[in-house]
């Protein structure tokens, strides 16, 4: 069965890293799925779901976070992408931590719907985050909130050229 590409905008193709299956988490990268995610306020909001990666430039763009059933979401919205460069990790507590969010403020959060990566989707992310939008001279996801290199700031000091390999074998 063929992977399910996740369209964007601008003829970007965004895919699930599960349906990837010649991707894997590069070894010097961890695999955050499944890691608790923290608002600015240290609560516990979700946990990273799956990891949304640009395949031509094998790099994560968005984790895939669940939000806690505790928050009372109807169950189809529980779902929010966040661009990889708004949070940083914690390897020695396994948590992700989103400063720019809150156990409030992720409620008004745009919620997430498998295969609907828009342009207006990602901005709506972004106004959320209060994070300017992209100028439109660069590429979308050569700015600050897709960096990597924020995001693996505790972990290593510059920037791999890729965070996910292809599988051997």
């Amino acid at each position: 069965m063929e992977p399910t590409p996740v369209p964007s905008a601008q003829g970007m193709h965004l895919r699930r890293l599960r349906d990837l299956e010649n991707f894997e988490v590069a070894d010097d990268s961890a695999d955050v799925r499944g890691w608790a995610v923290r608002g600015s306020d240290g609560k516990k909001f979700g946990d990273v779901f799956e990891l949304i990666v640009e395949e031509e430039a094998m790099k994560v763009r968005y984790l895939d976070i669940e939000l806690d059933p505790s928050l009372q979401i109807n169950k189809w919205e529980r779902h929010i992408l966040l661009p990889i460069g708004v949070a940083t990790i914690d390897e020695d507590g396994d948590n992700i931590f989103v400063p720019s969010l809150n156990l409030q403020s992720v409620l008004e959060y745009p919620p997430y719907t498998e295969i609907q990566i828009t342009r207006e989707y990602e901005e709506a992310m972004l106004r959320s985050l209060k994070l300017p939008l992209p100028e439109h001279t660069t590429p979308f996801y050569d700015q600050a909130p897709y960096s990597e290199q924020h995001f693996y700031q505790n972990r290593r000091p510059s920037e791999p050229a890729s965070n996910l390999r292809r599988r051997i074998g």
